[in-house]
């Protein structure tokens, strides 16, 4: 049986509130990403191109990256990522990403093409300023658990594999101390790891002034003050805490997929390779029932309908009265509604054995 694909901040997030590792830190914050794998026609492919943009189709003021890589085989892999610190209640993230596909500069890869695998997970981007405190009694946080991503590059493999490496060697080092390892913090900060988190730090939080301040900033830190300006930004707030009233925005209306270059969350989840046997507790739990309707459908207009990228979360009406429906077996277990539900009611817990996305080539 294969293991259960674990997400981020299960583990970790437990031990930060067990032993208080984030006291000294700012908050925590995520974005959600979402991926596809497409074979192309051979004609369009050219291996190595990689293509990034930003801005457009993202809301007023929601730094919406995404990528266009081409690997071999005639495959490109193609990802969107949109923040969780978002404030409009009526943003789709899943449906950005599918109108992002139409833009030119990337739909003319994919016009002839097919789709063959989609995922979507929730990134850990605090970076330096978040970074916990890295060791416990019995254990260590590596790589996304301890937030070691380097968001500006949309890169955290090779940071979360250098965590683990120091992590092996802290441990061998300080295999006698019985109680905790408490050398492997103080050997992640004279790593190069540290130094790269550092010299971007500052980029992220600064675009809480705005998209085109922060670009003329984000400039100047990284030419001119090489990343190693005289102070720090701070990131303010949760992720859950930023939404808005519902009535503050005006609903979105994106547009209908296609079926060709954009599809629904449905169609999408089935290349996820997802699966839970369908008899199993379900492993998305609610503190109180009432909430979904009463406060998120009153406030927020049900934004978990909108930010889970697997259409697990639907409103059903049952005897003229609405209802949330948990759609359990259609989760890819990315996490999100554990981290952006707004009044934190949504529990994710790891399902029974062998469950979820099973992902192939991504």
């Amino acid at each position: 049986t294969r293991p259960t694909p674990i997400p981020l901040r299960l583990v970790g997030s437990e031990m930060c509130i067990r032993d208080s590792l984030d006291t000294d830190s700012d908050p925590q914050h995520y974005g959600i990403g979402f991926k596809e794998v497409w074979d192309i026609d051979p004609s369009l492919h050219d291996e190595g191109l990689v293509v990034h943009t930003m801005g457009w189709p993202a809301a007023k003021g929601v730094l919406s990256g995404s990528y266009l890589y081409h690997g071999e085989n005639n495959q490109v892999y193609l990802g969107y990522i949109v923040p969780l610190d978002y404030d409009n209640p009526h943003i789709s993230p899943f449906d950005e990403f599918q109108q992002w596909k139409h833009q030119s500069s990337i739909k003319k890869y994919l016009e002839g093409g097919t789709r063959t695998a989609y995922g979507a997970r929730a990134l850990i981007k605090g970076g330096y300023q978040s970074m916990p405190k890295m060791h416990f009694p019995g254990g260590l946080l590596v790589g996304d658990d301890a937030g070691t991503m380097n968001f500006p590059r949309i890169k955290g493999t090779h940071t979360a594999m250098k965590s683990g490496m120091i992590a092996a060697s802290a441990i061998f080092e300080d295999i006698e101390n019985k109680e905790e390892v408490d050398n492997y913090q103080k050997l992640i900060k004279k790593s190069w790891l540290w130094s790269e988190l550092y010299e971007v730090r500052n980029i992220r939080p600064s675009f809480k002034w705005g998209f085109w301040k922060a670009i003329i900033y984000s400039a100047i830190d990284t030419y001119i003050f090489r990343g190693k300006a005289p102070w720090t930004l701070d990131h303010h707030g949760t992720d859950h805490q930023s939404l808005d009233n519902k009535n503050k925005h005006e609903q979105i209306n994106y547009p209908k997929p296609d079926n060709v270059i954009s599809f629904d969350r449905l169609t999408n989840v089935s290349f996820s390779g997802t699966n839970h046997e369908e008899n199993q507790p379900c492993h998305l739990t609610l503190k109180n029932d009432e909430v979904p309707i009463s406060v998120n459908l009153e406030l927020y207009d049900n934004p978990e309908t909108r930010y889970c990228p697997a259409g697990v979360y639907e409103i059903v009406i049952n005897d003229n009265k609405p209802k949330l429906q948990i759609n359990a077996q259609n989760c890819v277990h990315c996490k999100t509604c554990d981290i952006k539900d707004p009044t934190q009611n949504i529990n994710w817990v790891a399902p029974q054995g062998g469950g979820g996305p099973n992902y192939q080539g991504m």
